[in-house]
């Protein structure tokens, strides 16, 4: 069952005076089960549509039409599926006390996987939900596998009812779906042989599974070594061998590398980040996996629009501890070319911990004591990936105040320096869903 929330002015819902508030009961017969299900089966040019109106009444509306002529009904937003889980490595068990109620979701929607790119583990779906994907062709999706080994996989997960992901991959790729997959590398869990053995059973599914990337566990304070640790340099210089010699493999076989090591890896291993080659037409950069080439190139290929204007003394650019060294990289160009001061500000995360080091999660609470006292002339460059399309930062701070509490500084956003150093704001990503993060 879904209500509708809103009604197209024009459209045959407007026409047919269905009601805000009305409940879909089902659609041609067969039940509507949320709004992803509803679009499915009005997809037809006649339907049958059973209704409760507000009242309480039921009411069955008739239509035929060409499909062209869109519905215009909204349904209203589903209620969440929350996780199964009790993942050992969970980032919502890391937030602080009192974070607020948004970031207690533990979401491992499929719906969310399909229209928002999330990743899902599956462990919520019995044999008809699975059946239901490859029904309604619901591809691509993003899962975390984690690992193949069963065992392995629902250690890992904290779920002993998981069942086998192989089965279940098998059954979306036969079905003709492509699954996005993911590993969320874990040292002394599912690294070393079990990565091994994870790439190469993934691998053996085929064009199903376009990619794999492999991301390193990131730990707040609050569940830092409950029981996961994080990756040591050497260990993701491992990792980053085992992902090479997949994408290696690949390359031969299917040409394509398939195999993807997120930004944060070679962050780790302290490597430079590899040219935009690496990632190919992957897409992966919500993921963390080749947000900081994009960044780095888009920066080289926008430099030349920088230049002074009016005002600007001093830039002050804040960001995690991840980015810095490469804000400082380029921050010569970015003074040669505005004639202004440039100073990177690396701000220290209080609010998760000195763990997470990346922009995306950077608190607003955090940032006016690390700029620090702000005076004329200053324009302080905050990164929009730390804010939601509220304009909030993680911890519930809002822009506006920071803004506030930086004056007489200037404060602007943007995903690319020159964008916002020019005084173009860019639009906030938004919210993370799922086990996407931002990158760094």
């Amino acid at each position: 069952m879904v209500r509708i929330a809103e009604i197209a002015s024009g459209s045959l819902g407007e026409a047919l005076e269905m009601r805000i508030g009305t409940r879909v009961l089902s659609v041609n017969g067969a039940q509507v089960r949320d709004s992803l299900d509803f679009a499915f089966r009005t997809a037809e040019t006649r339907l049958e549509l059973e209704t409760v109106d507000p009242a309480g009444a039921t009411v069955v509306y008739e239509i035929e039409r060409d499909l062209s002529e869109p519905l215009g009904i909204v349904p209203a937003a589903d209620k969440i599926r929350e996780c199964a889980n009790a993942c050992v490595f969970c980032f919502i068990d890391g937030n602080p006390p009192g974070a607020r109620s948004p970031l207690w979701v533990r979401d491992d929607d499929f719906r969310l996987s399909f229209t928002y790119g999330s990743y899902v583990t599956l462990t919520n779906l019995g044999p008809r939900g699975l059946q239901r994907l490859v029904d309604q062709r619901i591809s691509p999706l993003y899962v975390s596998v984690h690992a193949t080994d069963p065992q392995v996989r629902n250690r890992l997960l904290g779920n002993d009812r998981a069942a086998p992901i192989l089965d279940q991959l098998e059954l979306l790729v036969n079905g003709g779906l492509q699954v996005h997959a993911q590993v969320v590398l874990c040292p002394g869990w599912n690294d070393g042989a079990e990565l091994d053995r994870t790439i190469r059973e993934l691998y053996a599914l085929g064009d199903g599974v376009p990619t794999l990337s492999v991301v390193p566990v990131g730990l707040t304070r609050h569940n830092l070594n409950r029981p996961v640790r994080l990756l040591q340099a050497e260990e993701a210089e491992r990792a980053l061998a085992q992902v090479e010699a997949a994408r290696d493999k690949a390359q031969s076989e299917r040409g394509g590398a398939w195999c993807y090591a997120a930004d944060e890896l070679f962050l780790i291993a302290e490597r430079e980040p590899p040219s935009a080659a690496y990632y190919e037409e992957a897409g992966l950069a919500e993921n963390g996996v080749g947000a900081l080439r994009a960044f780095l190139d888009d920066f080289e290929a926008g430099k030349d629009r920088l230049r002074p204007f009016d005002g600007l003394r001093r830039l002050r650019i804040a960001t995690g501890r991840s980015m810095a060294p490469f804000m400082t990289r380029v921050a010569p160009e970015v003074a040669a070319r505005t004639r202004a001061e440039v100073q990177v500000v690396a701000v220290e995360n209080q609010y998760f911990g000195p763990t997470v080091t990346i922009a995306g999660l950077m608190a607003g609470q955090d940032v006016v004591p690390a700029v620090g006292e702000p005076r004329e002339g200053d324009v302080v460059l905050l990164p929009a990936e730390a804010l939601n399309a509220d304009g909030l930062f993680v911890d519930g701070t809002s822009l506006a105040d920071v803004e506030r509490r930086l004056e007489p500084a200037a404060v602007r956003t943007g995903f690319g320096l020159p964008e916002a150093v020019l005084g173009s704001s860019g639009s906030s990503p938004p919210p993370c869903a799922g086990t996407k993060q931002a990158g760094p």
